[in-house]
């Protein structure tokens, strides 16, 4: 990208009363961002309003400095192989999965070793002093979002399922922000095969500039997923965490992916809406249910009432996606769900799997009190068992 063009395109978006769709409609009738700025009042009249006009004729006052730090970043090079690229509306590496969506956005920056497909070929003579190139194809592509307060279950549920995911072959998609996005992350990335570097396991959705990472304590998980797929946002660099802008972005993590994978969720989960976008956009929503007493599994519950379907494994999911259900898959999240009950202890069977608390566990099992409380701290530091606030437990899958 030249300096003149990206010069356009930021003024483009920084052009106060200037959205998405009224950017599109000045795409659609001149053209490249260049030309719109070079029409005269008059003819921007027949496409903008007054107040439009006049912040079209005149140049934010913000553009220089966005400017010069964009093109910086953009000019740094290669770190570790991950590339730094900016895609404009029409370019012919955008992803065709959001031209699809409502609100496509005008501009995506991407930091990372994967790119998008379809994207135009090497030249033949180069290819072989190419690397493979990691590619990414939405349609190989299942969102994995949920609470950001999950319980211990639901972060070990999105992390196992995430793994196995990306160990039968597709990309996992989330938005990075703590509970079960991290925790999909981070199983994207254990379940990448080793020497698999024409695959990406994970892109995050970001809701700042790609010169942040929020929350600080993913800033080395984002370093990873950049190594191992991309970190993608349509907000300029500098944009800080304002709240509004993360719902915003759930529907560029609905519109890259074949589906959408809820967790645990609570009834006014952000969640929610990247399911609902999912749904709108004719794709599938997938959802783990829950205790029928945790608040996180409220909005799963709703959304299976829904239609949306309930799953307990990853081969649920693979089968649901058409042409996907041959993929192998080398760690089914069944087995790190439901244990064997003739394989595990009295008071497992006790706990069942719903969260419990010591009165109640006293009762099943009929210990005492310092037997019961002796056996759930050997159980909770051999991993089996979870402590919750309340006094509650609640047994982990695997155990």
């Amino acid at each position: 990208m030249e300096l003149d063009e990206l010069k356009a395109w930021l003024r483009l978006t920084l052009s106060p009363g200037i959205g998405n769709v009224s950017a599109r409609k000045l795409l659609a009738t001149f053209g490249l961002p260049q030309a719109i700025f070079e029409q005269s009042t008059t003819a921007l009249r027949q496409v903008a309003t007054t107040a439009q006009t006049q912040a079209l004729r005149n140049e934010p006052p913000a553009l220089p400095a966005l400017l010069e730090t964009t093109w910086r970043w953009l000019n740094q090079g290669e770190v570790n192989g991950c590339r730094r690229t900016i895609l404009t509306l029409g370019d012919p590496c955008y992803p065709q999965a959001l031209l699809s969506i409502d609100d496509p956005p005008l501009m995506l920056y991407l930091l990372g070793k994967a790119s998008f497909m379809p994207c135009d070929p090497p030249d033949l003579a180069q290819a072989s002093a190419m690397p493979v190139p990691c590619m990414i194809d939405p349609q190989r592509c299942l969102a994995v979002v949920g609470s950001r307060n999950p319980t211990p279950q639901g972060a070990r549920n999105a992390r196992g399922f995430a793994k196995a995911l990306v160990q039968a072959g597709l990309t996992v998609v989330s938005g990075l922000a703590l509970g079960v996005d991290g925790a999909a992350h981070e199983g994207a990335l254990e379940g990448l095969p080793e020497g698999a570097d024409d695959q990406a396991a994970t892109l995050a959705v970001i809701g700042t500039g790609l010169d942040r990472v929020y929350p600080k304590a993913h800033h080395e998980l984002a370093h990873r997923i950049a190594q191992h797929g991309l970190l993608l946002s349509e907000y300029p660099l500098g944009t800080p965490p304002l709240n509004a802008n993360f719902p915003k972005r759930n529907r560029l993590i609905a519109g890259l992916a074949r589906g959408t994978l809820v967790v645990e969720a609570a009834l006014q989960s952000g969640s929610l809406i990247t399911a609902r976008l999912t749904a709108e956009q004719g794709k599938d929503v997938f959802a783990i249910p829950g205790s029928i007493h945790a608040t996180q599994s409220r909005g799963c519950h709703a959304l299976i009432k829904q239609g949306a379907k309930l799953v307990e494994s990853t081969q649920d999911v693979l089968e649901e996606l058409q042409g996907l259900s041959a993929w192998s898959v080398a760690h089914d999240a069944a087995h790190s769900q439901r244990g064997t009950l003739d394989e595990v202890s009295t008071l497992l069977q006790a706990i069942g799997f719903d969260p419990v608390g010591l009165d109640a566990l006293q009762g099943r099992t009929q210990l005492s009190t310092s037997d019961l409380q002796a056996q759930l701290m050997e159980m909770e530091i051999n991993g089996q068992v979870a402590r919750l606030p309340g006094g509650l437990f609640q047994r982990l899958s695997g155990a």
